[in-house]
């Protein structure tokens, strides 16, 4: 037996478009149980980092994606995964962070996502400002998504704590040719803010084989313009309004986060951006076993973030967007109504080298560098008052990573098998960041340099997992790695400060992480294992030594922060039948040294603090259920639904937060997805997403959740319609939040009501 049933999910495609069932052999006699074996799709079976994985694995296929989905970026593709949410708060979001069953929505450091064995997690921080890069992949790039829940594979670095997103992308094996255009219209409606956004993404990818050369191109522009992401408020005043405060009527007045009441003085962070990725994948079939794919890549973002002032100058009647301001005689500061602009150019290059033959012996080879070749942001400082700013710069900053593995598939020994997979793997991640005054800020050159950041991490490993079948019905994984980390040449610069330069010293330390797994094949439709796995995630870059202000975010950084050490266990048991599987999946995370990152909204510009917590807890339930023909033939259905409980055990530095939640896991999730296909060219799609509320804060101060500034619940539904007009082209209509909830996840809106139309050429 592999670790089969329990490891993975088949592709629906290797099964009528079942999703996440696994295929049982047939025995062999009447008394004694075959092996179970689990593949991805017909023709491409899972990577070997997921297929030996001692895990929950999750997949979803190209085509189930494309049926469910309204999707215009690659991130919205996890949207109906089991406990799995994307941060992404308007299309084109380019913080969008995935959140897994015990990770929260800003924990951009605790999963890890790859396209095949590129590494797109940005791991130069953990917050909202590191998402993955999902630009890089286009959708019709994707052959199958998979995630693997926990860490559990002795594979990946301690940054799987939460999980592993895997974006499968495919070489071309004949002459293909495809087009998409979609275009999207949200209607956002919140305060004083009325809005109809338009957005729009095209899409064009080519490839062909020559014998042993293969050729994939793809370029993809999105124009996508967003909600506000925030909005100016202050809690209510009763002071009085001293003389030199400006007259103002307009604000807004409700209950913030804590059931406090507040003003809201109008939206900023209003993103319109133009993104092109353009990418080109060479492949090389060296001998029939060995394949080489090199692969370069280029991402541009041109972005503007606009501001809307609900207040007027009673003197003037012109808006009024920052300074003191007095509202029915109060005093208030109004702060944050700054705009902004970015202009990114990243640049990825990678090349991979292996054999896939599983035979005796496989190996494989993989290095990639994603560099920031122009990254720039400015922003106004005080808007409406003055053109000054600032320009925070970040070229040169960038990561890279290597890695070497083998597999080993010696002859069985007294009936036993093995599977021994090894290897080697290093990373570096290199932060180089500047601040220059802006006389103007939207145009003007770059003036003196009022702050800068640098330092660097590296990380190197060596790892070992054994897959041992120790009988017919058992399958026993042990894993270990062994990771050796450093942290150096760490700084900061700040010309406010005396001494305007820190200097921080060299840090290193080693440390073993120990895996565990025990597959146990009940019966050939039921299967159970238990799971262990060790992880430490070590602190970023940016954690340690980023300190910047910049437009409305202060990020406070922590030299002595100590890594995260998190201990996992996952008990799973999977039912299969002719047409469906049931999983269930118990699970706790004891976590100690927690690097928890808290941004405080009450105060402009927003302060983000890190530091450890001792000890937390994250343990629950997770159940999926996968059925084909459901009543009638052509309706499937695929849904999940999570509990985690989670609290603070042990907090030095605030022991008023023991035995509260841990913020940003919410109880209760739910994933819901059914599809219907009448004939070969009509499919109806209805989705539904639910997630109850959450605290953002530490002490669970934010008991009103469902405002702007909370965590809110949400229950959303999404339908899609898909239709074959020739046999190469396919049109699409879809809506996401059909019932226009307004919900947030702190401090954000979530996107209202949007409409999705599509056409899709195929060649």
């Amino acid at each position: 037996m592999s670790p089969g049933l329990l490891a993975q999910s088949i592709d629906p495609a290797a099964v009528a478009a079942l999703p996440a069932v696994a295929s049982v052999a047939t025995p062999d006699d009447a008394s004694t149980l075959a092996p179970v074996t689990v593949t991805g799709t017909a023709d491409k079976p899972l990577p070997i980092a997921l297929a030996t994985a001692p895990a929950v694995v999750e997949s979803l296929s190209a085509q189930q994606i494309h049926d469910t989905v309204n999707l215009m970026t690659t991130a919205e593709s996890l949207k109906y995964l089991p406990s799995i949410e994307v941060r992404e708060r308007y299309i084109g979001d380019r913080n969008g962070i995935v959140a897994t069953r015990t990770t929260g929505t800003v924990s951009s450091a605790e999963s890890l996502v790859y396209a095949d064995d590129l590494l797109l997690s940005n791991l130069l921080g953990n917050s909202y400002s590191f998402p993955p890069r999902w630009g890089l992949v286009s959708p019709a790039e994707i052959a199958r998504v998979n995630v693997m829940y926990g860490p559990f594979s002795a594979l990946y670095p301690g940054n799987s704590m939460g999980g592993v997103v895997t974006l499968e992308t495919r070489m071309p094996t004949k002459a293909e040719f495809h087009a998409a255009v979609t275009g999207a219209m949200e209607n956002f409606d919140l305060y004083g803010t009325s809005q109809r956004n338009m957005s729009g993404d095209f899409n064009l990818a080519a490839g062909n084989r020559w014998g042993p050369i293969s050729l994939w191109v793809t370029y993809d522009h999105l124009d996508a313009q967003g909600h506000p992401m925030s909005f100016s408020t202050s809690a209510l005043s009763s002071k009085a309004a001293g003389a030199g405060a400006t007259p103002v009527t307009g604000a807004y007045q409700d209950l913030d986060q804590s059931g406090k009441a507040r003003m809201v003085f109008g939206a900023y962070s209003i993103d319109h951006s133009l993104q092109d990725q353009g990418k080109l994948k060479l492949g090389w079939d060296i001998t029939p076993e060995i394949q080489a794919i090199y692969t370069f890549g280029l991402w541009h973002n041109d972005s503007t973030t606009s501001v809307q002032s609900y207040l007027t100058n009673t003197s003037t009647g012109q808006p009024f967007y920052n300074g003191s301001a007095s509202i029915d005689g109060h005093a208030y500061t109004v702060s944050g109504l700054n705009p902004g602009s970015a202009e990114q150019l990243h640049m990825v290059n990678a090349l991979s080298v292996g054999s896939d033959t599983h035979g005796a012996f496989d190996w494989h080879a993989a290095y990639s560098n994603y560099r920031f070749l122009k990254d720039n942001s400015r922003s106004a400082s005080r808007y409406g008052q003055s053109d000054v700013g600032s320009n925070q710069v970040q070229d040169g900053t960038g990561w890279q990573t290597g890695d070497l593995r083998g597999t080993w598939r010696p002859a069985p020994l007294f009936g036993q098998t093995h599977e021994l997979t090894f290897g080697y793997h290093i990373d570096d991640f290199l932060l180089k960041q500047n601040t220059y005054a802006l006389a103007n800020w939207s145009s003007g050159p770059n003036g003196a340099l009022t702050a800068a950041s640098g330092g660097e991490t590296r990380t190197q490993a060596l790892y070992l997992q054994d897959v041992w079948t120790l009988a017919p019905r058992w399958t026993l994984t042990l894993g270990g790695r062994q990771e050796y980390w450093r942290a150096f040449d760490g700084f900061n610069r700040n010309v406010a400060t005396t001494p305007n330069l820190a200097t921080y010293p060299n840090q290193q330390r080693s440390d073993f992480s120990p895996k565990a797994a025990l597959d146990f094949q009940i019966t050939q439709a039921l299967a159970t294992r238990l799971s262990f796995g060790r992880a430490i995630r070590y602190p970023t870059v940016t954690e340690l030594y980023q300190q910047v202000t910049s437009g409305s975010q202060l990020v406070q950084n922590n030299p002595n922060l100590k890594p995260e050490d998190s201990r996992s266990f996952d008990w799973t048991t999977l039912y299969s039948w002719g047409t469906g599987v049931f999983r269930v999946s118990l699970f706790q995370e004891n976590r100690h040294n927690a690097l928890f990152s808290q941004t405080d909204t009450s105060i402009s510009p927003n302060l983000t603090q890190i530091e450890n917590i001792d000890r937390a807890r994250i343990r629950g339930v997770e159940s999926a259920l996968d059925e084909e023909d459901v009543f009638v033939e052509g309706l499937n259905f695929s849904g999940s639904v999570t509990y985690a409980e989670s609290v603070v055990q042990q907090d030095t530095l605030a022991p008023a937060a023991v035995g509260k939640q841990f913020p940003r896991i919410p109880r209760w999730r739910a994933r819901m997805s059914a599809t219907y296909h009448p004939n070969d060219r009509l499919t109806y799609a209805l989705g539904y997403r639910y997630s109850s509320g959450a605290y953002s804060t530490l002490l669970n101060t934010d008991i009103n959740q469902d405002v702007y500034g909370g965590i809110s619940s949400y229950s959303v539904f999404d339908a899609k319609v898909s239709y074959r007009l020739e046999p190469r082209l396919t049109a699409s209509i879809g809506v996401d939040n059909i019932g226009n909830q307004k919900y947030f996840v702190s401090p954000h809106p979530y996107p209202q009501r949007t409409v999705f139309v599509g056409l899709n050429y195929d060649y």
